[in-house]
């Protein structure tokens, strides 16, 4: 037996679950492991093992989970905890994750993604915990990881210079597109791999939260533009006009700032998850990341095409390369 084995035997042993059958759950990128635990009468919950040597801290799961079960969103209840060791027992909300309800019912994936919308209607006016800002700084250096880890692997060289000029320019991009805007409590993660469906429940209580530990102040469109432009599914064009026009609406939000804050953002998420799925696929051996890269590049190409994108755009066409057979094969080899 582990010795994460006897310590989340050890944290169960002070709970009900105690003698729960259990069975794996699918995990994420993260060093996370889930557990669906089973009781005879069918009641379940979920073990999640998050070990801190390993750079896991659950605390921030269980602050925002209380945070958003307190605003009547339905976020799993935290059952128990341990967070020295790592071990939470959580809700268990099940395996209706929005991904696995459309391809089964197509007929309700508008119907899915107007609740989803209607949950980033009331975060944005909801009282915030109080949560790191994801500015124009911070988000700057993250778009950067598409050259330190997208590009570089595959030159075989940096270009610090390059790289130097777009982060020069597209901070200036974001303090003018996105400044000045109230934030709010975004997820950052909030996609269709990570969002339930949950019918019985009332209206925005029928989405299921999942994955929201890393949540950050950042501007209201930020959680849009991870639902709707999604990299792990196509999201129909239709659906995401109506959805930028469902939030804009309920909202109030200043249609052109808004829509020109999602376009910006858009490429902001896009160039960050191009290096993070290059350093997933190339520093920890999961090369599926990197298949999805060509959709996460016409995603970016597709944003860079806004005009508030214009002092960047030709600067990151050229200084990236096009993720070519080649380019993609090369950051799944190991380094």
């Amino acid at each position: 037996m582990t010795d994460r084995a006897a310590l989340a035997n050890h944290f169960l042993a002070g709970t009900r679950w105690a003698s729960a059958r259990r069975a794996p759950l699918a995990g994420d990128a993260s060093n996370r492991r889930y557990e669906r635990l089973h009781l005879p009468g069918g009641e379940t919950a979920v073990l999640m093992d998050a070990p801190p040597e390993k750079g896991e801290d659950v605390r921030p799961f269980v602050r925002i989970a209380r945070h958003l079960h307190g605003l009547g969103l339905s976020a799993p209840e935290i059952f128990a905890e341990d967070s020295e060791q790592g071990f939470l027992l959580i809700e268990d909300l099940g395996d209706d994750l929005y991904s696995r309800v459309i391809p089964r019912q197509p007929e309700l994936e508008r119907r899915l993604y107007e609740a989803a919308t209607d949950v980033l209607v009331l975060l944005r006016d909801a009282p915030m915990p109080r949560l790191e800002p994801y500015g124009a700084g911070r988000m700057t250096e993250l778009a950067t990881l598409a050259f330190s880890k997208y590009r570089d692997p595959v030159i075989g060289r940096p270009d610090a210079e390059a790289q130097r000029r777009f982060a020069d320019r597209f901070e200036d991009v974001l303090i003018q597109t996105t400044g000045g805007i109230a934030p709010v409590l975004a997820q950052r993660d909030y996609h269709a791999d990570n969002l339930l469906w949950l019918p019985a429940r009332q209206g925005v209580a029928r989405v299921g939260l999942l994955d929201f530990q890393d949540a950050m102040a950042a501007h209201p469109a930020y959680d849009l533009v991870s639902l709707l432009q999604d990299v792990r599914r196509d999201v129909p064009a239709a659906i995401e006009a109506a959805m930028i026009d469902r939030y804009i609406t309920a909202t109030g939000v200043d249609d052109h700032l808004f829509r020109t804050a999602y376009m910006v953002l858009g490429a902001q998420r896009g160039l960050r998850i191009l290096g993070v799925f290059g350093r997933l696929g190339r520093d920890y051996g999961k090369p599926h990341y990197v298949d999805m890269i060509p959709k996460v590049w016409d995603t970016v190409v597709r944003n860079l095409e806004h005009p508030a994108l214009a002092p960047v755009a030709d600067l990151v066409l050229n200084s990236l390369p096009k993720p070519a057979p080649r380019v993609l094969e090369a950051l799944k080899q190991p380094c």
